[in-house]
């Protein structure tokens, strides 16, 4: 394909959507059918990786087929996402991957454990970069979408998207009526944390007693000693990355920060291993928060620029405007510093 008859990226807007609409009615009707406990088996907990559950197949086994119907007539694509064959795969099948034009990375289900369970919606994410092989990266990201896949109690669901440097855009869909109406989503504009949710990532054993010590000190040195019988802000663990750049979109959270890989030192030195990180494709859409006014960053406060793969770990912080950005960034890097850890991810 020369490059005169590159697709323009806009083409592949409606037919994502159309697809990541389409996973999330099949993924919304296995979770009406099944039982609880069979959505929440494991499938393959193999040594690399994250754990794939039952719920996680329903939506990667039709994954390579949708991209191919619906995007690869377009333009060549290379599909990458964890579960697929060697993390990626070029469409249509069979095309030299020297003729591939985008790359797009995909979690057909972020926030797993929370959906299998039904106790959160979870969201699929997609975020598709110009190819530049494997030099790639979440900055390349042209266009991102971002879709909800509600609880079956919940009957509505919320996509959003976004063409970098050309702002974002949301719709709320309604399950039942079949209605949709645009959403206007906006970070909070406060100017601390205070009275606000704010908090680390902490979702899993391993460095919990840690990344909870550096909570306390960040808020503790944004906000002062906690008052006899007050709360002067909160925190929400919602064990979802696309998840948590929908809060700090929607106004809900002010500050979240995921530092998990930042913690391999010192579980190295307890003799630990480290456990599951976020990784780009948990990520791929942080273009819509970035394109809303979110300011997403890596732990030393730059852009995050990991590759687009299925294995590099990512640390991250998310802040809803420069006003908590200067309260709280400064006394995150200071945390790290005085941990000896370094605030930079570990891959």
């Amino acid at each position: 394909m020369s490059k005169k008859s590159i697709p323009e990226i806009s083409t592949l807007l409606a037919p994502l959507r159309r697809l990541h609409e389409h996973v999330r009615d099949i993924v919304i009707d296995a979770c009406e059918q099944g039982p609880l406990e069979d959505l929440a088996c494991v499938d393959d907990d193999g040594s690399e990786g994250d754990t794939i559950y039952a719920i996680d197949r329903v939506s990667e086994n039709m994954l390579i087929e949708l991209f191919e119907g619906e995007i690869s007539p377009i333009a060549p694509l290379i599909l990458i996402g964890e579960g697929l064959p060697d993390g990626g795969v070029v469409l249509p099948k069979g095309t030299p991957e020297a003729d591939v034009i985008w790359r797009a990375i995909v979690d057909p289900i972020d926030g797993t454990r929370e959906l299998m369970y039904q106790k959160r919606s979870g969201w699929i994410l997609t975020g598709i970069a110009p190819n530049r092989g494997d030099e790639t990266n979440l900055q390349d990201i042209a266009l991102a979408v971002q879709t909800e896949i509600p609880t079956i109690k919940q009957h509505l669901s919320d996509s959003l998207w976004a063409f970098r440097g050309a702002g974002a855009r949301a719709e709320r869909y309604d399950r039942v009526s079949g209605e949709r109406r645009p959403v206007r989503l906006k970070p909070s504009s406060a100017k601390s944390i205070r009275h606000g949710f704010a908090g680390i990532s902490r979702f899993f054993p391993g460095a919990r007693e840690e990344l909870a010590a550096i909570d306390e000190e960040i808020v503790r040195g944004a906000l002062g000693d906690v008052e006899r019988g007050k709360a002067h802000c909160f925190e929400d663990q919602y064990l979802s990355s696309g998840g948590q750049l929908y809060e700090l979109m929607s106004g809900h959270d002010r500050f979240i920060a995921d530092l998990r890989p930042l913690m391999e030192p010192l579980l190295n030195r307890r003799g630990l291993a480290l456990g599951i990180c976020c990784h780009p494709y948990d990520l791929c859409t942080e273009l819509i928060a970035r394109e809303l006014g979110v300011i997403v960053t890596d732990a030393r406060g730059g852009s995050l620029s990991a590759p687009l793969d299925v294995a590099t770990n990512i640390a991250w912080a998310g802040y809803a405007n420069n006003h908590i950005q200067q309260e709280i960034q400064p006394l995150l890097l200071r945390a790290l510093a005085s941990r000896g850890l370094p605030a930079t991810d570990l891959s």
